[in-house]
């Protein structure tokens, strides 16, 4: 190997990246917060049972983009595909059903081996956010408000637009299969390969085509709303009653759906074209089997992921870096003497950097560079009589100030107060 690269479909995130990725989760966690969201960090890998029971043999995710893997114990684990299974396993094996409802947030790295593309990779990042033992619509509505709100905080809410639908109850859910697996049938020879194996094992999926052959089939295809018990149409008004009465754009998109069995009702995304092609950024809805089929007592939820990488790509600008103090100490002496004022300074809240290298020309031109705020110089000249140089690295002005008295010269002017 001539020169060491990450592995295909991974990176290295850091610089601009990592400030990007940073304020995106920073901004999940505070909002999530308001919400009465508490923290929980499921492991990285999990059995593999506890993804492929519930996303099915079938489904794309299992069959093609699982990370698996059989560990020195003879046990078959797997690299977490995404969060919502690993965190409704954590809700059976921890007793957390004692106490409802449970208001769960996580983010952290997701593997699926598929080709990497603008903003998804093999290792992945995501934020989630799960409410487990809920069933109200009102439930729904305060998740999408949560998400609206995270993202008007980012500056990006004005590059989506949220989609909206419903699946229905189980009665709604089992009457459209049939009614769509009738027609997609009567088209069966046009569709692609991909959708006319879903046909045979998940039919739903097939509204997801990305196939232009397919979509032109799918254009005319029954609607879920048309097979509709009254209990469903209600639970998914309310929905849509309670984002208009927050004031939150949506269109109904009745293609938008879920191919596994325990999503029922809500479903919805939030999708950009600011990227390219139409990409989804968020997404979510209610699964109200979920728990169930892993085993646990049948336990209402909904939740919602949303792609790191792409919501930071979304953003107008990323974070500035904070603009630090810069601590030169010129002499062994003076560098003695700097590790001290430098933990005092830090204590007093600051940021400061020491820069010991070269001389006072380049380590200026490398504080000018790094954009610094302040520059202290500390000589022996200096020492001697209790002082050190202030620099202000934006006005250029420069003033011997008693060491004493640095936290409360420098306070001003790292607040931006100063005259």
């Amino acid at each position: 190997m001539s020169k060491l690269q990450p592995a295909r479909g991974t990176r290295d995130i850091y610089g601009e990246d990592a400030r990007r990725m940073a304020a995106v989760v920073d901004c999940f966690k505070a909002t999530a917060t308001q919400y009465g969201f508490e923290e929980i960090q499921t492991p990285i890998f999990e059995f593999t049972e506890v993804f492929k029971r519930p996303l099915g043999e079938a489904s794309d995710i299992v069959s093609k983009e699982m990370y698996s893997f059989e560990d020195r114990g003879g046990e078959e684990v797997t690299l977490r595909p995404e969060f919502t299974a690993g965190i409704c396993r954590a809700f059976i094996s921890n007793g957390m059903q004692q106490s409802l409802p449970q208001r769960l947030m996580a983010w952290g790295p997701v593997f699926r081996y598929e080709r990497p593309q603008k903003g998804r990779y093999r290792q992945f990042h995501q934020i989630d956010a799960e409410i487990l033992g809920a069933d109200s619509p009102e439930t729904d509505v305060d998740l999408i408000a949560l998400a609206w709100r995270m993202m008007k905080q980012l500056g990006i809410a004005d590059d989506t637009v949220l989609h909206l639908n419903s699946l229905g109850d189980a009665e709604s859910r089992q009457q459209y299969r049939v009614a769509l697996v009738e027609y997609l049938n009567q088209h069966k020879d046009n569709l692609s390969e991909d959708s006319q194996r879903r046909l045979e094992t998940n039919p739903l999926r097939i509204l997801d085509s990305k196939n232009e052959g397919d979509r032109e089939i799918i254009k005319d295809a029954p609607s879920v709303e048309d097979h509709m018990t009254e209990e469903a149409a209600a639970f998914i008004a309310s929905v849509q009653n309670g984002l208009t009465a927050l004031g939150i754009p949506y269109v109904m998109d009745d293609k938008l759906v879920r191919g596994l069995d325990y999503y029922n009702h809500t479903v919805f995304e939030f999708i950009t074209t600011a990227l390219g092609a139409q990409g989804t950024v968020l997404a979510g809805g209610r699964f109200d089997g979920l728990v169930s089929q892993l085993g646990g007592a049948p336990t209402p939820g909904v939740g919602f992921a949303g792609g790191i990488e792409r919501l930071a790509m979304l953003m107008k600008a990323a974070p500035a870096v904070a603009r630090s103090v810069v601590l030169l100490p010129m002499g062994e002496a003076a560098t003695l003497k700097a590790f001290p004022i430098g933990e005092e300074l830090r204590d007093a809240g600051f940021d400061v950097v020491a820069d010991r290298s070269g001389n006072l020309k380049k380590r200026l031109n490398r504080a000018n560079k790094n954009n610094a705020r302040v520059a202290i110089i500390l000589g022996d000249n200096e020492l001697e009589q209790g002082v050190a140089q202030v620099k202000d690295l934006d006005s250029g002005e420069q003033t011997d100030v008693a060491l004493d008295m640095l936290k409360t010269v420098l306070a001003p002017i790292m607040s931006g107060d100063a005259e």
